[in-house]
């Protein structure tokens, strides 16, 4: 390297391996050989983590402008026995409009020899092929593209960049009426109205599920008010009536609540300021002037429009009346915590419904596999789950029933509740007089959300791109019981005294944003609480001696982590300023020749 070129430790990069091979490329398959003199970006992503989802909204624009010179690589890592199934990758490339290559890599062998430790990941591989930075989390893109334009730079000077088209080909768009619906509403009218997710618009469709009335949405990806034909949306889901002309839509990657007239048309913009919502801002206010994250699901409870703000793991509601938006449970923490609102934990909130009687908001609780509910009082109960790495799918008695990524809940008339068992391709049900979980109906392809049409029920069944109506069954399907734990080895760790460092090096050009005080903040749990003798609890060190307790076999260490950083330039009296932030579960097992340190990159590498 020339003495006048940034330095920087060079690692030379893992091959790519994954046993589903490559999408995105017209069936070719590549090597990292085959990328020499192109940038190259790692994305280790899996489909059900509303992270990712957010980072590959965050790469859109950097790979658009550095399209000759830099290749995105989305790496498929599941954590989800699903997420391993070769056509569940195939079909979220496509949901969530993912245009660059992607390798499918179910048995996590490429995650393994990156050493990866949590979704989401962007590693950094430069022309020459050697690994030059590693970030964990979101709010990266800035500092990723600085990188890209030095590295850009120095290899143009060196003669080892190569510029022109990359590996992207794009698939054949299919002729459906629907693509990857997310969720249906029954109008006043008896006809429906369904969020048509990848295809950013809403279908009204007739009583019959199918004959298409009017489309709604202008169908490219944006965020515009107006009427049918000119509003645009970027990936709708939830969906609630008002009143009988007023439908909010929850218009997820928008981070907004629409409101759309039911007579005319017309959409407008009621709550959100079109960007996402980041640790530090506002969480109560005029709706316009909030920022909001991810909201997936909504329901008309009390007054309030409640939103499963699936982007921070919290619930929050907007009062059409005052024109507010507030936090009302989660601290956005990530995992499922019962109890009073304000001390809930939720992972990723995707479905909400209210009970027949009024008297319970349910959820959908997607990350823990959990259906949840909200009590007149705003306490949070759990009805079937238990955390972050059980699944599966087990009927009988709730305590120890499964689910797998449910994302929809439906009331039905005997106050027991419908759930949109997403993952295991299945309609399940919870009847709270009994404490019994059942199935309903099996052989659905990811159904995200049902509704209830007299005595039938009509489910979304979004992989298969259409509205299937079922009749309710009186009897259960009996299905053979299948549990699972997410698929990550536990890290080998000693008892005793464990050094967390969480590593961030703030980007070329910029520093820790300390005007206000300590720019950086690290939060320490542990499942379960007696794994943690000390160290629990938050600090602004990036930096912690924790305790582990000998008499604990092994458990998780839940670790959130956050750093603000700013341009480093003194004359600019308004530096613009980035929050990076990523929580990690990591699966410990105590062992007495085990580590005694955990590094945990948030950005840069650890040396």
């Amino acid at each position: 390297m020339n003495d006048s070129a940034p330095r920087r430790a060079r690692v030379r990069a893992p091959e790519l391996i994954g046993k589903g091979g490559w999408l995105n490329t017209g069936g070719k398959q590549y090597t990292l050989s085959d990328l020499r003199g192109r940038v190259v970006v790692l994305d280790f992503w899996t489909f059900c983590c509303v992270n990712c989802l957010h980072v590959l909204d965050e790469l859109r624009e950097l790979e658009e402008k550095h399209r000759d010179t830099l290749v995105i690589i989305g790496v498929h890592s599941p954590k989800f026995v699903h997420e391993a199934e070769h056509q569940a990758v195939v079909d979220a490339v496509e949901r969530y409009g993912v245009e660059h290559p992607v390798l499918d890599d179910p048995e996590l062998a490429t995650w393994k020899q990156y050493a990866v430790r949590a979704w989401p990941t962007l590693v950094v591989i430069d022309p020459e092929g050697y690994v030059v930075a590693q970030h964990a989390g979101e709010g990266h893109a800035h500092a990723i593209e600085k990188l890209v334009e030095e590295l850009e730079a120095e290899h143009e000077a060196k003669g080892t960049l190569r510029r022109g088209d990359g590996p992207y080909v794009p698939p054949e768009p299919e002729p459906t009426t629907l693509r990857f619906p997310g969720k249906a509403l029954l109008l006043p009218s008896g006809n429906f109205l369904v969020s048509d997710t990848t295809r950013h618009q809403l279908v009204e469709l007739e009583a019959d599920g199918e004959s298409v009335v009017r489309r709604i949405g202008g169908g490219g990806r944006g965020l515009a008010d107006g009427g049918p034909d000119t509003a645009l949306f970027s990936e709708p889901q939830g969906l609630a009536l008002l009143d009988d002309t007023t439908v909010v839509v929850a218009d997820t990657v928008n981070h907004a609540l629409r409101r759309l007239d039911l007579a005319t048309g017309e959409v407008t913009t009621v709550a959100g300021t079109g960007r996402q919502w980041m640790q530090g801002e506002p969480t109560s206010g005029a709706a316009r002037e909030v920022s909001l994250s991810s909201p997936w699901d909504v329901a008309h409870w009390r007054g309030k429009v409640w939103i499963a703000m699936a982007g921070v793991h919290q619930l929050w509601a907007w009062d059409p009346a005052a024109g507010t938006v507030e936090v009302t449970a989660g601290t956005t923490n990530e995992g499922l915590v019962d109890g009073p609102g304000r001390e809930a934990w939720f992972a990723q909130p995707s479905g909400l419904a209210v009970s027949t009687d009024g008297e319970r908001l349910w959820l959908a609780d997607s990350e823990t596999s959990a259906l949840r509910w909200v009590d007149g009082d705003g306490a949070v109960h759990t009805a079937v789950g238990t955390g972050l790495f059980d699944f599966g799918h087990r009927d009988g008695e709730a305590g120890q029933a499964l689910l797998q990524h449910p994302l929809g809940v439906t009331p039905l008339p005997d106050g027991s509740v419908a759930v949109s068992d997403t993952y295991n391709h299945a309609l399940r049900r919870f009847d709270p007089a009994t404490g019994e979980v059942a199935t309903l109906a099996t052989d659905l392809r990811e159904p995200s959300d049902a509704v209830l049409v007299g005595g039938d029920i009509v489910v979304v069944e979004s992989a298969r791109h259409r509205l299937t109506r079922l009749r309710l069954p009186e009897e259960a399907v009996r299905v053979e019981s299948v549990a699972h734990r997410t698929r990550r080895a536990a890290t080998e760790v000693a008892p005793g005294r464990l050094e967390l460092d969480v590593i961030f090096q703030a980007p070329a050009g910029q520093k820790l944003d300390t005007r206000y005080g300590p720019s950086t903040r690290l939060l320490v749990s542990s499942t379960p609480p007696e794994l943690l003798l000390a160290g629990e609890g938050a600090d602004t060190d990036l930096s912690r001696a924790l305790e582990l307790n000998p008499a604990v076999a092994e458990g998780v260490l839940h670790v959130s982590a956050m750093a603000a950083s700013c341009d480093d330039d003194p004359a600019n009296e308004y530096p613009a300023c980035h929050v990076h932030q990523q929580d990690w579960g990591v699966p410990v097992r105590l062992t007495a020749d085990g580590a005694t340190r955990l590094p945990l990159v948030l950005a840069g590498m650890d040396a």
